[in-house]
């Protein structure tokens, strides 16, 4: 395997798969069964999901709510796509572990850097839920804290788009793709990878990112095997 330990990143966005809203099933087993493979190859895993698909924070305060009163719900509902996606993982056999950020001590452990390590080390996913635990933090900055913090090899950021390009790929038919980037070129070119703070963190402590295509089936094993999918900042 080409990675001993990684720190996945889901957008909740795609949970949602083709509904307007919510969780789907199916999507929701889809990304079991391709964590599960890599886990049964080796890769100890860990995982941070996004809350969109319930609730957005920003979307919130747009409607006049207060902006911490947004980030704390849609902490929440990160929490809520790793109890589903914990359910997920067990179904299919994967031992897992989910801690949060913010303490609600009945459905998930606090976050405990050693705690998680172990449960890393002993092949359990964690799945860790609540962001930060602070308001003003995006769970894109999660998924880099928790991914230093266990000294995970590299971020895998799986999205519906199967890497970086040159403008949106969805808007723009000329758009080119880049396999390799360099995290310079990324800001040079003002390039959405993840937002400024969760990029700039990753970039002081060298800490690669891979943007692949995770709704297609096979991608996140292809990826850990050594095959060159999607794009790699470094």
């Amino acid at each position: 395997m080409t990675y001993k330990r990684i720190l996945l990143k889901l957008s909740g966005e795609a949970l949602m798969g083709a509904q307007q809203y919510g969780i789907d099933p199916d999507r929701l087993k889809a990304y079991a069964r391709d964590i599960k493979a890599a886990v049964e190859a080796g890769v100890q895993v860990a995982l941070v999901i996004g809350g969109g698909n319930i609730f957005r924070g920003v979307s919130g305060v747009s409607g006049g709510m207060d902006r911490v009163q947004g980030d704390y719900m849609g902490m929440l509902a990160t929490v809520i796509n790793g109890l589903a996606l914990q359910s997920a993982l067990e179904n299919e056999g994967v031992q897992t572990r989910l801690q949060s950020a913010i303490k609600m001590n009945e459905i998930a452990e606090p976050f405990i850097r050693r705690r998680a390590v172990r449960h890393l080390e002993k092949g359990r996913v964690v799945i860790f839920g609540g962001g930060t635990g602070n308001p003003y933090f995006t769970t894109d900055s999660a998924a880099v804290l928790r991914a230093i913090e266990i000294e995970a090899d590299v971020i895998l950021k799986g999205t519906r788009v199967d890497g970086i390009y040159t403008s949106d790929p969805e808007k723009d038919d000329s758009a080119t793709k880049f396999d390799h980037i360099s995290f310079e070129d990324v800001l040079k070119r003002g390039l959405n990878v993840m937002d400024t703070t969760a990029f700039t963190l990753s970039q002081e402590n060298e800490l690669p990112i891979v943007v692949f295509d995770m709704n297609t089936a096979g991608n996140l094993q292809r990826l850990l095997s050594g095959e060159h999918i999607g794009t790699t900042v470094r």
